[in-house]
């Protein structure tokens, strides 16, 4: 399997370049230090994670206009806040929280993987997270992106086609020229229908130990890697 005449490669972010996880735990354990509360932070990120997609949904049907990823995760912390019980929080705490988000750390061959997929392709997001999310999240950690593109620019969240297909227009490829990489088969799936190439990354750690995803089979995307090193290697970087 090759991505052969493959010019660039966009990533998913969110838990394929980024452990999503372990940044809200770590975020809401401290708070919960600093403010003496009793959660569950664990189950606080996985329920907050499961907000995502109903709430990007909502803007794909139309049902509310389109909002950043803070605004969504933003109405989505504010149900959970009141779920979990936590209460004496000034807004700036709870907008520091929101942005958790902004703060993650990319897994630890991500780095790596990306530094050596660099020499041979352009390498860019292609995430549901806007872009000033994403810089802050690579200024923070280092990630070295080429550039960086999002599901804003389109005003579609993935996996509608037009996020697909507003990148690669950017890009000034054609599609085939194009290749997906991400830890999700949905993601990968409205991309290559889109007419994108695909690379899958097994990430079994995105949700912890207690949910982990079976590996795809070596023919259902053109490249499926254990990591970015991995990635880079059957690449040839």
């Amino acid at each position: 399997m090759t991505l052969a005449d493959v010019d660039a490669l966009l990533f998913d972010v969110f838990g394929t370049v980024v452990d999503w996880r372990s940044g809200v735990v770590r975020d809401g354990e401290r708070l919960g230090e600093e403010k003496g509360l009793d959660v569950d932070w664990a189950a606080f990120a996985d329920a907050w994670r499961e907000e995502y997609q109903p709430s990007m949904e909502r803007v794909r049907q139309g049902e509310i206009p389109w909002r950043n990823l803070d605004a969504l995760h933003r109405e989505s912390l504010e149900g959970l806040l009141d779920r979990f019980g936590v209460e004496g929080l000034t807004e700036e705490e709870v907008d520091h929280l929101n942005r958790t988000w902004h703060r993650l750390d990319p897994w630890p061959d991500a780095i790596p993987g990306l530094r050596r997929l660099r020499s041979e392709y352009m390498v860019a997001t292609l995430s549901n997270g806007h872009v000033r999310l994403l810089a802050d999240m690579a200024k923070r950690a280092g990630i070295p992106w080429d550039l960086i593109l999002s599901a804003e620019l389109s005003g579609h969240y993935k996996p509608d086609e037009e996020a697909y297909l507003t990148a690669v227009d950017l890009l000034d490829v054609a599609p085939g020229k194009v290749a997906m990489v991400a830890a999700h088969e949905r993601d990968l799936e409205a991309s290559r229908e889109a007419g994108l190439r695909t690379a899958y990354v097994h990430r079994p750690d995105e949700w912890g130990t207690g949910e982990n995803p079976d590996r795809p089979a070596d023919s259902a995307y053109d490249v499926v890697a254990d990591d970015f090193v991995d990635l880079a290697e059957r690449l040839g970087t």
